[in-house]
């Protein structure tokens, strides 16, 4: 099941929520964080995050397994300005590793392109790791690539790694 994430979150969510981060980087996903990782980057991280839903600049939709428990997640963080209330950025796409090969990145991308139109936003943008696991999905889901930074962002056991950029435009339905 894919929800909407509200703020505050409990704190069994919170915790699912820690366990996930902490499982995509010990994986060697680059979503901006190194090994070892501290508890409280973790912590600092989803405060912040929680703390953009609150305000309504980010959208937060996690997929639950059937005991409840939080196993995935994306972001959408709503462009502010003026001249791009048009757009979001695609942000965190994070299954646990035991729960992968299911489908679940799939539907949160689905869910985060339905919650990107309730929200007027028309174009998703993202950048991922150009090695990563979500390359594959990224294509299959329909987004275009803009093109790859070389050397962008360190990878979570220290080499530098170049970042695809893509894009989709939404159509309202």
């Amino acid at each position: 099941m894919i929800e909407r994430l509200h703020a505050p979150a409990t704190p069994q969510d919170l915790a699912a929520l820690h366990a996930l981060l902490r499982d995509a980087v010990e994986g060697g996903a680059s979503v901006g964080y190194l090994v070892p990782l501290a508890d409280t980057e973790v912590a600092a991280f989803w405060s912040g995050v929680l703390t953009a839903v609150a305000a309504g600049t980010r959208c937060v939709l996690v997929a639950r397994d059937d005991n409840g428990r939080i196993v995935g997640s994306v972001q959408l963080d709503f462009a502010q300005r003026p001249n791009s209330r048009h757009r979001c950025e695609l942000q965190k796409l994070l299954v646990l590793r035991t729960h992968r090969g299911r489908g679940l990145g799939t539907a949160l991308m689905r869910a985060a392109e339905a919650a990107a139109l309730a929200h007027r936003r028309t174009l998703i943008v993202l950048d991922t790791s150009a090695t990563g696991n979500a390359l594959s999905l990224y294509d299959r889901c329909g987004y275009t690539r803009a093109g790859v930074i070389p050397r962008y962002a360190t990878d979570p056991d220290g080499p530098l790694i170049d970042t695809v950029i893509y894009y989709k435009e939404l159509s309202p339905a």
